[in-house]
């Protein structure tokens, strides 16, 4: 009897299948909207300084700080300076009403803040002979100069980067309106099964409806892939081998990746083993609870892998396996967050194998969703967190701690 693969064993076999499809995916460049959640496909270097110019960063009084003693001084104003003016170089003596991000005149190299000004606001714009006392004031003080942030020719984001908002409002702010993305992972996604059917159909005896292909393809998008499917094949070999060649020939939607839901046990109709006969495609068993039951290999030279049937399993499956491996080989997409959290209730896990529970973490604790069951999909929709008990731990009591990935 074979050992069952590790968790993390299997994981870096997806990592490494994936490897050769990921040196062969293209780039092309999409609007920064249109790239959110996608990975930067070339380092990226800032084509201007942020800022671009030393600002103000209070309201208050652009000075020379040579101008002001010990003691503090009053001075003439010069003309207020308004955030997005080129203001006129500072004459030796006076202080510029300046406003937050607006550009420091030539000369100074301070501001005091209004609020240490006297008197402490701003004079009418009828006001000509106005003056201010100000305090002695450091030179640099609460001035924001050119390039502090990132300087023109740095490295403003490397390749890989997976771009959230606040890469795309960096890219906003050095004034680019397109980036070179890498090309998502476009996935034919297949469910398998003589007892499925698609929602929306009559449900006979013995037939249950396809869960498995929504809950993927929803999980797969929302991760940035994009998803082909053939819809459900029947638990004829010769079928299933007609649905992938169909769709690998198609030079419009090439495909990077097939999924397989179902299949892949050890029982007498397992279509997906017997599709695969003869191809590179090895079928096993991993030491985790649900999602034991794997499959991993090509297909006509596309990476193939195999998910068990029970929606469950299809979930955890890709949780722990594929999208953890895309992030590892293409930045994207990110990983899921990881906490620790206290238990609600004891439980018991088999010993040998990760279970992955599904729970409901609140204000540090986690309450357990259902059972350890594969098909319990009620409880999986309650849940926000799936539950990871290592193999070598058979036994948790209230309040132990446990690692959570959070949905």
């Amino acid at each position: 009897m074979s050992v069952p693969r590790s968790v993390a064993a299997h994981r870096q076999a997806i990592a490494e299948l994936l490897t050769t499809a990921a040196a062969r995916k293209g780039t092309h460049r999409l609007p920064l909207m249109d790239a959110l959640g996608r990975v930067l496909a070339v380092d990226l270097h800032a084509p201007l300084s942020l800022p671009p110019f030393a600002n103000s960063q209070m309201d208050g009084f652009a000075v020379r700080s040579a101008d002001i003693p010990d003691g503090g001084a009053k001075l003439p104003l010069a003309a207020p300076v308004p955030a997005g003016a080129a203001p006129e170089a500072l004459k030796p003596g006076h202080a510029a009403p300046i406003m937050t991000g607006a550009m420091m005149p030539e000369g100074a190299d301070a501001v005091v803040p209004i609020e240490k000004a006297t008197p402490g606001t701003f004079p009418a714009p009828t006001d000509v002979d106005a003056e201010v006392e100000l305090p002695t004031v450091e030179p640099g003080t609460y001035v924001r100069d050119s390039g502090s942030d990132i300087g023109k020719g740095a490295l403003a984001l490397a390749a890989g980067t997976l771009l959230g908002p606040s890469q795309l409002g960096l890219l906003a702010a050095l004034g680019l309106v397109e980036v070179e993305i890498r090309q998502p992972w476009r996935v034919l996604l297949v469910t398998t099964g003589d007892e499925v059917l698609e929602p929306g159909t009559e449900l006979t005896a013995g037939k249950i409806y396809d869960s498995n292909g929504t809950l993927l393809e929803a999980s797969m998008r929302q991760a940035g892939l994009d998803v082909v499917r053939t819809g459900i094949s029947d638990d004829q070999p010769e079928g299933l081998l007609a649905v992938l060649r169909q769709h690998l020939a198609d030079p419009d939607k090439p495909v990077d990746m097939i999924v397989s839901t179902g299949g892949v046990s050890k029982g007498a109709y397992e279509v997906v083993r017997l599709a695969m006969t003869g191809q590179p495609v090895e079928f096993l068993h991993v030491a985790m609870q649900p999602g034991g039951p794997q499959g991993l290999g090509t297909f006509e030279g596309t990476p193939f892998i195999g998910f068990p049937g029970n929606p469950v399993s299809c979930l955890v499956s890709f949780e722990m396996f594929l999208r953890p491996a895309l992030s590892q080989v293409a930045g994207a997409p990110s990983p899921r967050p990881v906490l620790r959290a206290r238990l609600a209730g004891g439980l018991t896990s088999p010993q040998g194998k990760h279970q992955v529970r599904r729970g409901t973490v609140v204000d540090g604790v986690v309450r357990m969703e259902g059972g350890a069951g594969s098909h319990l999909v009620h409880a999986l929709a309650r849940a926000n967190a799936l539950v990871q008990i290592p193999e070598d731990v058979t036994e948790l009591a209230e309040g132990d701690e446990v690692e959570v990935w959070m949905l």
